[in-house]
C-alpha cells in the first residue's frame, strides 16, 4: 500500500496563494475614490456587456476584479442576501461591513478548505449621510478584509498604480476631477484611456433612497476633457 504524499500546510497555503494573486494580476484594474459627493468607482473594462461594478442595494456598490464568473456569482449572491434581510426586518439594517463579513466567510472557506481558491478580490462601497461615515471594504481572495479609507485598488499592477493614485487623492474633488484622477492613476504615463476604455458608477449623497447610477460614455468623456 503507496503513502500518500504529505504536503506541509503552509507550502500549500502559499501555493494556493501564490495561484490566486497570478490570475487577480491579470485582470485590469479597478479603482474606488471618495469625491465631493459621495464614492466615484472607475474600472478598465472595454466590455459593454460585462460589468465589474454594480448595486448591491440602496446605498451599496459592489466592484470586483479577476476570474468574471467567480466574482459575478459573488454578486448575486450579495444582492440576495441584502434583499433578504431588507425584507425580513428593515431597508436600514442592510450594511455594507455585514455583507463584506459574509463575503470574508464565503472567501475564507473556498481558500482553506477548496483544492483551487476564488481568483477575485471584491469591494463593497457604501456611501454615508457624510463623508465620514463612507466605508470601503476590500476583501481579498483569502477572506482577509480591509477597510480602507479615501481610495482603493483592486487588481492589476497595485503598487505601480498606487504611486501615481496616492500624490493625487483630493476627497473634496468634483466627479469630473475625481474620474480624471482615476483614469490617470490606471493608464499610467505610457498609455491613454478613453471613455469606451473604462466603466464609471457612482454613490452619490442625498436624500434619495438608491444612491447608485453609471456614468454613460458621453458624460466621462466630456470628465476627461474638462481640464
Amino acid at each position: 500500500m503507496s503513502m500518500p504524499f504529505y504536503v506541509p500546510p503552509e507550502q500549500m497555503m502559499k501555493e494556493k496563494a501564490d495561484f490566486a494573486r497570478k490570475g487577480i494580476a491579470r485582470g485590469r484594474a479597478l479603482i474606488a475614490l471618495q469625491f465631493a459627493d459621495g464614492i466615484v468607482l472607475v474600472a478598465e473594462n472595454p466590455s459593454n456587456n460585462l460589468r465589474k461594478i454594480s448595486e448591491i442595494y440602496d446605498r451599496i456598490a459592489f466592484a470586483g476584479v479577476g476570474k468574471y464568473n467567480e466574482f459575478d456569482q459573488l454578486r448575486i449572491s450579495g444582492v440576495r442576501h441584502a434583499d433578504l434581510v431588507g425584507y425580513q426586518f428593515s431597508r436600514r439594517d442592510v450594511e455594507g461591513r455585514s455583507l463584506a463579513n459574509q463575503y470574508a466567510q464565503i472567501m475564507g472557506q473556498a481558500f482553506t478548505h477548496e483544492s483551487k481558491p476564488l481568483e477575485v478580490e471584491i469591494l463593497i462601497a457604501e456611501v454615508g449621510v457624510d463623508a465620514s461615515k463612507d466605508r470601503l471594504f476590500h476583501i481579498t481572495y483569502d477572506g482577509t478584509v480591509v477597510d480602507e479609507s479615501k481610495s482603493c485598488i483592486l487588481g492589476g499592477d497595485t503598487e505601480s498604480i498606487s504611486g501615481r493614485l496616492q500624490p493625487t487623492i483630493n476627497p473634496n474633488a468634483s466627479i469630473a476631477e475625481a474620474v480624471r484622477i482615476a483614469t490617470a492613476a490606471l493608464a499610467g504615463p505610457d498609455r491613454t484611456l478613453t471613455a469606451p476604455d473604462l466603466e464609471v458608477a457612482t454613490l452619490t449623497r442625498g436624500d434619495h433612497r438608491r444612491c447608485f447610477s453609471r456614468v454613460e460614455d458621453p458624460a466621462v468623456e466630456q470628465f476627461l476633457q474638462d481640464k
